[in-house]
């Protein structure tokens, strides 16, 4: 350690980890910072695995890393709360045991942090099998507040906090077991730091969902304990934010992401009917005592139409609705590429579908208006006049392996074509990076192509049919597109004729003895 104690402290919870742990250990013993400058806090819930062995010997061959057993709390606050308490470090990084670290992230977001002299330094997060705020990282942030960026959608703790920030506000986890108890931290947290640093540049953290759904929170929520304890998030923002735009902005991200999110697509469709019908009640109870009318008003229409049906408890339609949006996908079509150098520049379309074809949108009263198979929907709740001019196309390189995200330039615009009865969108899009910027350094590697489109309250994503690597001969891209099928010969399209009239078989015909065609 460092003669005024280690610069990092991290403080990993963890619980019957011992199939998934050993990943987040090679990434702490691989970290770029010396081990003498920052020390690693195991906290074993009362593991009933061999999670509590392996960390001993891990403490016992490691000096800055320490293990405190405790009795079984069944949910990771108290861990970290008793992290903390025997934290030195000038800073804590809380990191959980089925994630890990990029190699480098301590040392980078560490000397961010005080480059910046933040109270909070957030480095970019990839996620495998989860969401993350994606928007947040798109560039550096060395003073983000919840004014001009997107802070509010990163709410997990999975961050780096001045350690005297965290005590001189008392800012701990509920130790009860309190769903969304990240929330009521970090939430406290934005709104007392006096600076928050967002590290885009350097994937920092690798947040991961267990494959056998084995996390410490992983168990299906109650609506009632679920949305209680949302509502004591939100009494926070009240606490701190008098009623106006910016309490309305910030209640809005848990209208979107805690509330409509859960009663759209697959996700309402897939989920038991019983429990999926105790969500609407709460949600609706919410939206009604809660929130101003504003706050849904400002969503993208489908969100704020999922609000609308939400608040008047309309079960059936949402899931009516739920079984549409289940269907909605990006179709995305690679138009053209070409390599001059190191420069790759691509060229595509893309467009949202439904089951049936393009999204569609009428035109009424000089108001756009989203069309979906939901009757008695006021024209208010479905107007995306505004929004179709903001609709986005990205382009997006990601490194095979790691799964890290790098946003490439794009140019794009967005065409109104005719269709039936209305309007759909066609975005048009020329994406451009310099390979060897994109195949270098901690970027290295092998990266696939996809393109998001983002319009009306969707973002939905598509592979791009190309792959990019460097290699000793220079960069090198492989067109994945299958290859169009060779056209028939003309004398085995007659000989197929002929033998399906001899059997008695039209053509196209299946069954026993028929010769079908493809």
């Amino acid at each position: 350690m460092t003669a005024g104690g280690p610069k990092v402290s991290v403080v990993v919870p963890a619980y019957n980890a011992g199939g998934t742990i050993q990943t987040l250990v090679d990434s702490l013993l691989r970290q770029s910072m010396p081990a003498a400058e920052f020390e690693v806090i195991f906290i074993d819930d009362g593991s009933t695995d061999d999670t509590g062995g392996l960390l001993d010997e891990l403490a016992a061959a490691h000096p800055h890393i320490q293990v405190l057993h405790i009795e079984n709390t069944g949910w990771p606050s108290r861990p970290r709360n008793l992290g903390v308490a025997r934290a030195r470090g000038e800073y804590v990084q809380f990191v959980d045991d089925d994630d890990w670290l990029a190699d480098e992230a301590l040392e980078r977001l560490y000397a961010y942090a005080v480059r910046h002299d933040a109270d909070i330094a957030i480095g970019r997060i990839v996620g495998h099998r989860r969401s993350v705020p994606r928007e947040l990282f798109r560039v550096d942030r060395p003073h983000a507040t919840l004014d001009d960026a997107p802070l509010i959608d990163s709410l997990t703790c999975h961050k780096m906090f001045r350690r005297a920030f965290l005590l001189e506000h008392d800012l701990r986890f509920p130790e009860d077991r309190r769903r969304l108890e990240d929330h009521h931290l970090v939430t406290r947290a934005y709104l007392l730091a006096r600076r928050v640093s967002v590290l885009s540049g350097y994937t920092c953290y690798h947040h991961a969902k267990r494959a056998d759904g084995g996390n410490l929170t992983a168990t299906r929520l109650d609506p009632a304990e679920y949305f209680d304890s949302l509502r004591a998030v939100l009494d926070i923002v009240d606490a701190h934010v008098p009623p106006g735009p910016r309490r309305d902005r910030l209640h809005r991200r848990w209208l979107r992401n805690e509330m409509v999110a859960r009663l759209r697509g697959k996700r309402l469709r897939d989920a038991p009917r019983d429990w999926a019908d105790q969500v609407v009640d709460e949600v609706s109870r919410t939206i009604r005592e809660r929130f101003a009318p504003e706050v849904a008003a400002a969503l993208p229409a489908l969100q704020r139409t999922v609000a609308g049906l939400a608040a008047e408890g309309r079960a059936e339609d949402l899931h009516r609705l739920a079984e549409w949006e289940a269907g909605v996908r990006a179709v995305v079509r690679l138009t053209g590429y070409e390599l001059t150098g190191s420069t790759l520049v691509v060229t595509l379309t893309g467009q949202l579908n439904d089951g049936d074809g393009p999204i569609a949108f009428t035109h009424a009263d000089g108001r756009d208006l989203l069309v979906v198979p939901v009757e008695e929907i006021p024209a208010d709740l479905l107007d995306c006049t505004q929004e179709l001019r903001h609709g986005r196309l990205d382009v997006v390189a990601r490194r095979v392996g790691d799964e890290v995200e790098i946003h490439l330039p794009v140019r794009f615009e967005v065409k109104r074509v005719a269709a039936s009865g209305g309007v759909r969108l066609v975005f048009q899009g020329t994406a451009t990076v310099d390979v060897d910027t994109l195949d270098s350094g901690p970027d290295a590697g092998e990266w696939t192509l996809k393109a998001r489109v983002t319009s009306s309250g969707w973002t939905k994503a598509a592979k791009v049919p190309l792959a990019v690597s460097v290699g000793a001969d220079g960069p090198v891209v492989v067109d994945k597109r299958p290859s169009p099928a060779p056209p028939r010969q003309p004398e085995k399209v007659g000989l197929l004729r002929r033998l399906q009239r001899a059997f008695g078989r039209r053509p196209g015909a299946t069954g026993r003895g028929a010769v079908g065609t493809t």
